[in-house]
């Protein structure tokens, strides 16, 4: 069963369309705050349906199984909307409308739904219907040129910042904002959730500081891309790495005294920073990852080490505020941020397709006779729990 939240968001009813990546990751954020979200999704072929229990981003919200193109589907969603808040949907522009689902038919069903339609290049615009993944909408940005080491090609960061930095949570600030202006409207709205949009806003410092001639189009030349030696990462005796962004000149005093490099050029010297990069690079080469972190600890110089994804559950400071979570024998953040009221939780682990049709359907006030209707023709599927 999917547990019961107390969370901020207590209170309101999601519908989820399931599709990869950035829409099952906003809901799981709903979900996490309280909400409790509906997801629809195939019987089979889905990630939730290859990954099961290891799908993380499908937790805390029951399943569904659906064939959206079935006869009888189209009406089963509307019906649905009467009682959502909010339906996210991550298809490509045209499809819902092709399926019935849409903007005007879901609201036409229930004018105070929020409608929240995520893609990567938006909803219009001479890319709107082509193909992509983050990699593709970070990098007309500029945010994939920009990272990288110098005259080494650029880099994509996973998938952090198209996916899941510009579109899932300007897809759930949009969802949560639309929710507030409802109180006093009365009424829904549609909201078009770019991911090339999101990153764009993301890179808002940037595109300032490139204005003002301090980030110059150039791989490690400025100050957050690993042009300033004393903001970079740096190689220890066991291969693995430290972290530097000793940014603020009593922070660089501190990691200077710490190091034991009292010549360490000056910071603002430019001209002394090949100087101070080796420096630094030969210093941190005498000890282990783990060794200066121990040196570190306690000391307010901006420097950390840098982990493993797989180390990153041990990490003292991590496990101190509860930050991950296991949870049949999977690792999973917990919930962000916190709240001290309203505490959010994670409302259940990952569901296979289709776990819960048959019980979340009714309780969604579909009747159960109809409910037995679907099965029996095959619109939904209930599935088997999985143990």
């Amino acid at each position: 069963m999917t547990e019961q939240s107390s969370g901020p968001l207590h209170g309101i009813k999601v519908i989820e369309l399931a599709g990869i990546g950035p829409a099952p990751y906003a809901c799981m954020l709903l979900s996490d705050m309280g909400a409790e979200v509906l997801r629809l999704e195939r019987s089979k072929g889905t990630i939730s349906g290859v990954l099961g229990g290891y799908d993380v981003l499908s937790r805390g919200r029951r399943s569904v199984a659906i064939d959206l193109k079935a006869p009888g589907a189209r009406e089963l969603v509307l019906e649905l909307c009467k009682e959502a808040d909010v339906l996210i949907e991550a298809f490509r522009p045209g499809v819902a409308e092709r399926l019935g689902v849409g903007p005007e038919d879901c609201r036409g069903a229930n004018p105070r739904l929020v409608y929240a339609r995520m893609t990567g290049w938006g909803q219009e615009g001479p890319l709107a219907d082509r193909v992509g993944h983050d990699i593709n909408y970070a990098s007309i940005t500029g945010a994939i040129a920009a990272i990288g080491e110098k005259d080494r090609k650029p880099v994509p960061p996973l998938n952090l910042v198209a996916d899941f930095g510009g579109g899932s949570m300007f897809c759930v600030m949009g969802v949560l904002a639309a929710l507030v202006e409802r109180q006093s409207s009365g009424e829904g709205q549609v909201i078009d959730v770019a991911m090339v949009d999101g990153v764009s806003s993301l890179l808002s410092m940037a595109h300032g500081q490139a204005s003002a001639g301090m980030m110059p189009d150039a791989r490690g030349s400025s100050l957050l891309d690993g042009g300033a030696p004393y903001y970079d990462t740096y190689k220890c005796s066991d291969g693995e790495y430290m972290s530097v962004g000793a940014i603020e000149p009593q922070f660089y005093e501190t990691l200077k005294q710490t190091l034991e490099l009292a010549d360490l050029p000056a910071q603002g010297d430019h001209a002394a920073w090949p100087r101070m990069r080796e420096m630094l690079t030969e210093k941190f080469a005498t000890k282990t990852r783990d060794e200066w972190a121990a040196v570190f600890d306690g000391v307010d110089a901006c420097v950390a080490p840098v982990r493993w994804l797989s180390e990153a559950k041990s990490d003292p400071h991590l496990v101190a505020r509860g930050t991950l979570v296991e949870m049949g024998g999977v690792t999973n953040p917990a919930p962000a941020p916190r709240f001290s009221r309203t505490p959010g939780r994670i409302a259940g682990p990952p569901k296979h397709p289709g776990t819960d049709t048959v019980a979340a359907l009714t309780d969604w006030g579909v009747d159960k006779s109809e409910v037995d209707r679907l099965v029996e023709a095959g619109v939904v599927v209930q599935g088997e729990a999985q143990g």
